[in-house]
C-alpha cells in the first residue's frame, strides 16, 4: 500500500487541474486535500481546499455540492482573525446561490465578502465582488443600484486597471 500524498501536492494537482479545464477532477483532488490537511491538523488550510473544491464545482456546474461544501467556512476563517479568506469564502457562497437563483441571499452574502475584503485591503477582489452585486443587480432589474455599485467598487482600487478605469470614465459621463 502506497503513502498516501501530502496535502500540497493534492493541491498541486488540483489546481493544475482546474487550470486545465478538468473541473470535477480539480473538485475530487481539492476534497482529498482538505481531508489530508484536517488529518495534519491544518484547519484552516483545509478549510481554504473545500473553498477551492466548492470554486472547482461550480465550474464543473455542480452548484448545490459547491454551496454544501462552502457553507460556513466563512465562519471559521472569522473566528481565527482571517477576515480576508473570510471574504473569499463569502463570495464563493455567494456565487453559489447565485448559480442556484437565489439572488437575494446572493446579494447579502455578496455585500457582506465586499465588506470584509475593504477590511483586509484587497481592494482588486472587493471590486470583483462589486461587479458581481452589479451584475445580479442588472439581471434582477435593479438598474440604478448596478450603477451604484459599480462605482462604489471601482471607487476603492488604488491601482486600476486599464478596463476599469474604461469603466470609471463611461460611469462618469452617464446620462
Amino acid at each position: 500500500m502506497s503513502e498516501p500524498l501530502p496535502p500540497q501536492e493534492l493541491s498541486k494537482q488540483a489546481t493544475t487541474a482546474y487550470n486545465d479545464g478538468e473541473y470535477a477532477i480539480a473538485a475530487g483532488l481539492f476534497a482529498q486535500a482538505a481531508e489530508s490537511h484536517a488529518r495534519l491538523g491544518n484547519d484552516l488550510d483545509a478549510v481554504e481546499m473545500q473553498n477551492n473544491q466548492s470554486v472547482a464545482l461550480l465550474q464543473a456546474g455542480d452548484a448545490a455540492n459547491a454551496l454544501a461544501v462552502v457553507r460556513g467556512t466563512s465562519a471559521l476563517f472569522k473566528d481565527a482573525g482571517d477576515i480576508r479568506r473570510a471574504g473569499f469564502a463569502l463570495g464563493n457562497e455567494a456565487a453559489a446561490l447565485q448559480a442556484l437563483e437565489r439572488f437575494d441571499e446572493a446579494l447579502t452574502l455578496y455585500h457582506q465578502s465586499a465588506d470584509l475584503l475593504e477590511q483586509a485591503g484587497e481592494d482588486q477582489m472587493r471590486a470583483t465582488v462589486m461587479h458581481s452585486i452589479s451584475a445580479l443587480q442588472l439581471k434582477t432589474g435593479k438598474y440604478i443600484d448596478a450603477v451604484a455599485s459599480m462605482q462604489n467598487g471601482l471607487a476603492g482600487v488604488e491601482k486600476p486597471s486599464i478596463k476599469q478605469k474604461l469603466m470609471k470614465a463611461l460611469l462618469r459621463f452617464r446620462p
